[in-house]
């Protein structure tokens, strides 16, 4: 990978999106995070200690359609072409259930990790096409093969949608020089599981796999050589933990 890439990222403010930040800006990729909080994104920066020079942030709220056409404009203006779109922000419903998750939740989940990503794919695949090259990796889930409480019934719809997205990607622009993957994690030690009805304890986390390590796939998979396409990748603990407690609260939670 060239240090004349320029990679973008959202969700950059925590989680999955922090480490990515932090790995490709340590390898001296210059790299843009977005997110709403700004405060999130310093601390990112922040963090990326001698490299957080390599790393340059956005405030920005990207379920508002506006708001992501701004992004691009910006970002073009001042930094010049995205080679590498990472879409690793997302959302969960409190509700998980589809007898009881309320309208606004649900529209929220769909937004968020559905529609903007097919926004911040069509602003950014206009000048990816333009130089035949681009790399769109879009952090999934595994709710997109096993759905069902645990994830939600909209964050396990949206997920799905997502990974068929890269995939329709692949299917029209391969052959014009544009790459899309979905990474499909299980359980990831991160603040979106801070959302679910039975917010896991502490021993439950040591069994989880880590933003870390999503990082590193992440960085291998936008390593390769473009002639590469990995289109889906599944990733999981190594231990499973009994998640009937989980479920069971899932179901329970109503309001």
């Amino acid at each position: 990978m060239s240090p004349k890439e320029l990679c973008l990222i959202t969700g950059g403010g925590s989680g999955i999106g922090r480490a990515t930040a932090i790995k490709f800006a340590s390898n001296n990729i210059k790299t843009i995070i977005v997110g709403r909080r700004e405060e999130a994104l310093l601390e990112t920066i922040d963090l990326a200690g001698k490299y957080g020079d390599n790393i340059t942030l956005f405030q920005c709220d990207i379920s508002l359609d506006s708001e992501i056409k701004r992004l691009r404009e910006d970002v073009e203006a001042n930094f010049g072409s995205v080679s590498i779109l990472i879409n690793n922000a997302g959302a969960s419903s409190q509700v998980r259930s589809i007898a009881h998750i309320p309208t606004d939740q649900w529209d929220n989940v769909l937004n968020v990790n559905l529609k903007s990503v097919y926004r911040i794919c069509q602003e950014f695949l206009k000048d990816m096409l333009n130089k035949k090259s681009g790399t769109i990796i879009t952090v999934s889930s595994m709710a997109a093969l096993n759905p069902g409480l645990l994830g939600g019934s909209a964050y396990s719809a949206a997920k799905a949608a997502v990974t068929n997205l890269m995939g329709d990607i692949n299917a029209e622009f391969s052959n014009m020089g544009i790459r899309a993957t979905a990474i499909m994690p299980a359980e990831v030690d991160t603040p979106i599981l801070d959302n679910r009805a039975l917010i896991p304890d502490k021993d439950a986390r040591l069994t989880m796999m880590q933003p870390e390590d999503l990082a590193e796939m992440i960085f291998t998979v936008a390593s390769l050589d473009n002639r590469t396409t990995v289109e889906t990748i599944v990733m999981k603990p190594t231990i499973k933990r009994d998640l009937s407690e989980d479920l069971k609260a899932a179901m329970n939670k109503t309001e």
